[in-house]
């Protein structure tokens, strides 16, 4: 008798620890590995990292997608994991420049908002971005992403559909844990 009380004690906690990390994982921290160097070098090929979920409410996915509950709005510079939007069972991970209800505009690498005379500041950005792109007119409750290595990112400029929107925002990314820790900001 005793035997039995015993395993079953130990498969309580078992199943205890089990169910806990099955709430952490979809309704609290996001666990994901850097696939490329669009966001270098903030984040490295092949780094892991840990999202924050709950980071602007409620995961949408566990309480469904139109909970209708928002505790705060992302900001720009926000590095932040979505669904891509041409296919979001695929994660990307980019850093949020353009918010709801604004233009952006890239002109010879720099961007600007709003027609702004001085471009936004990208000292994160590891080299001098090209190009010219845009304007594009961000719509309300949605995002316009870029990489922070602009030169190699696939990113809202080359996306056919162009914004992210809040319900394709999984979590803000945290930290590194691999190979070293390092906060993301």
């Amino acid at each position: 008798m005793k035997f039995w009380k015993e395993i079953w004690e130990f498969a309580q906690l078992i199943l205890f620890v089990l169910i806990f990390v099955v709430i952490v994982d979809q309704v609290v921290l996001i666990n994901a590995k850097i696939p490329s160097e669009s966001m270098e070098k903030t984040i490295m090929t092949g780094d892991r990292i840990f999202g924050f979920r709950m980071a602007y409410g409620p995961n949408l996915q566990f309480f469904g997608k139109h909970a209708g509950y928002k505790m705060k709005d992302p900001e720009r510079f926000d590095v932040v994991i979505f669904k891509y939007p041409d296919d979001e069972s695929q994660l990307f991970i980019k850093r949020i420049i353009g918010l709801p209800g604004e233009t952006v505009n890239i002109v010879d690498g720099k961007v600007y908002i709003n027609d702004s005379k001085e471009p936004l500041d990208d000292s994160f950005v590891p080299e001098e971005p090209v190009g010219s792109f845009g304007p594009y007119e961000v719509p309300e409750d949605s995002y316009f992403m870029l990489g922070d290595n602009r030169n190699y990112s696939k990113d809202s400029r080359f996306w056919e559909n162009t914004y992210v929107t809040f319900d394709q925002i999984v979590g803000k990314a945290l930290f590194r844990y691999y190979p070293s820790l390092k906060i993301i900001g």
